[in-house]
């Protein structure tokens, strides 16, 4: 809604003062010539020139045009004495808005209207503090007044608080998802994969909608103790959203029921509500459940397929899939370890191991990289500097035999971080069998600075995990 009304007065000599600093761009550079010496001078007004428009703003000098922002559904009006000329420097929409009219009724949300004098603050300083509650509002307002730089800064303050495990994930994701931010929603949806069980043991769970929880459940890099974990996680929003039966049902049969020990399908069997009242829908995948633990996979895969999801585990921290490494001062030197974990996901192999062994490396050096100790004429070539080194992790088998034929093995290195007692899962890596080490582990990271978001009280928190997957050397039925 627009409507007319009077420009407020003001010092028009302060405005100018302020416009001419602009003029100078901030910086400017002074040839001189001192003692046969050519220098340049660096003139720096931009804190002078940020106070000034911060005093622009506060005292509404010369302004010629005036905002007055509604709340919705409420008679509170806030009156900002603004300037024509700096509002339309930053939004198209404002200098179109604007180019008639001296007064303008504009009306906002209420989460909007309460950030409203921060998103003003942002056009004439290009600065603001954002606070987690503020992140989706003054996002909004960027995004309806087309101010691009504010959208671009908001989104990545958003990205960067989901990766500290801070910013509300499900309610972030449900924003990008109606604004069609893909970046953050992508961003969003792998927090949540990668921290599962924080999540569905928060109140947030129960805001998730069918849609993400759909996404969620056909992913196979979620992180959990294990599948009944899932199982819970999934009947728990069950019993709160009381979705139609056809939504509850596919979830259902997204559960990768293979996973879960016989025993336990037992239980969920004779104790399920969810089962008891949508069983007949997973039927057919506790029946291949079973026949999969039953026989040794070879013998299974004479008869069905088992390249399918239902047959590849997730993430999982339980103690068959892998082992929690804390390694302390990380910096300092190489680390080795080892862990054992099921050959298998079937019953049939519950008793069988497979150990590994763990080699970690804080500097380690490619062939490229590496010294050259003399040249062809013997001269002795500078050493590589440490800090020309890279992290590097080795995962590999004890030994090599038999008993994994059919079956290759995925390695995954999860790196938490900790965020208010939790700790959470800020990075993974993920490389194959025909690969002994994630080529881009910790690429980035400065192990020796002790406030490096890589590190948890100056030592590295890993979980390492290996899932055996199925692949070509079983002959599956065409």
């Amino acid at each position: 809604m627009l409507r007319k009304g009077h420009c407020k007065p003001g010092s028009w000599g302060s405005f100018w003062a302020t416009l001419a600093l602009v003029g100078l761009a901030t910086r400017a550079a002074q040839r001189a010539d001192v003692g046969g010496e050519a220098a340049g001078t660096s003139i720096n007004h931009s804190q002078m020139l940020l106070q000034r428009l911060q005093d622009l703003l506060r005292q509404g000098n010369a302004s010629d045009v005036v905002l007055r922002v509604q709340a919705v559904g409420t008679d509170e009006v806030r009156a900002f004495h603004t300037h024509r000329l700096l509002l339309g420097m930053h939004s198209e929409l404002f200098r179109e808005l604007l180019s008639n009219q001296s007064e303008v009724l504009l009306q906002e949300p209420r989460d909007c209207a309460a950030v409203f004098d921060k998103f003003i603050r942002y056009l004439y300083c290009g600065e603001l503090t954002v606070l987690l509650a503020q992140a989706i509002p003054l996002h909004r307002l960027a995004t309806k007044y087309r101010v691009a730089s504010l959208q671009r800064g908001v989104a990545d303050y958003m990205r960067a608080h989901l990766a500290g495990g801070a910013g509300p994930a499900v309610g972030w994701y449900h924003y990008a998802v109606s604004t069609g931010d893909e970046a953050l929603r992508e961003s969003c949806l792998q927090f949540l994969a990668w921290n599962l069980s924080a999540v569905a043991g928060s109140a947030e769970w129960g805001a998730v909608s069918p849609e993400l929880l759909a996404q969620l459940l056909q992913r196979s890099d979620l992180v959990l103790q294990d599948e009944l974990e899932l199982f819970h996680a999934l009947e728990a929003w069950l019993g709160r959203a009381r979705p139609p039966p056809t939504v509850a049902e596919r979830a259902l049969r997204a559960i990768r029921y293979p996973m879960i020990p016989p025993a336990q399908l037992f239980q969920l069997q004779a104790r399920s509500a969810a089962l008891a009242r949508h069983g007949p829908a997973v039927a057919d995948l506790l029946l291949q459940a079973y026949q999969f633990h039953a026989a040794s996979p070879l013998h299974y895969a004479k008869f069905f397929h088992v390249n399918g999801s239902a047959f590849l585990p997730r993430n999982y921290l339980a103690p068959a899939w892998g082992a929690p490494w804390v390694i302390n001062n990380p910096a300092r030197d190489d680390r080795s370890t080892s862990f054992q974990t099921q050959l298998g996901p079937s019953g049939h192999d519950a008793g069988r191991r497979i150990t590994w062994n763990v080699l970690f490396s804080p500097r380690w050096l490619p062939v490229s990289l590496r010294p050259v100790y003399a040249d062809t004429a013997g001269t002795a070539l500078p050493a590589a500097r440490p800090e020309d080194g890279r992290p590097r992790l080795v995962v590999t088998p004890a030994s090599s035999g038999g008993d994994a034929a059919g079956v290759s093995f995925q390695k995954t290195v999860l790196v938490g971080a900790r965020h208010q007692g939790r700790l959470l899962v800020r990075h993974a890596y993920s490389f194959h069998q025909s690969s002994e080490e994630a080529g881009d582990f910790l690429a980035h990271a400065d192990l020796q600075r002790r406030n490096s978001e890589y590190l948890v009280e100056n030592a590295l928190h890993l979980h390492l995990i290996v899932k055996p997957v199925y692949h070509t050397l079983i002959r599956t039925p065409s």
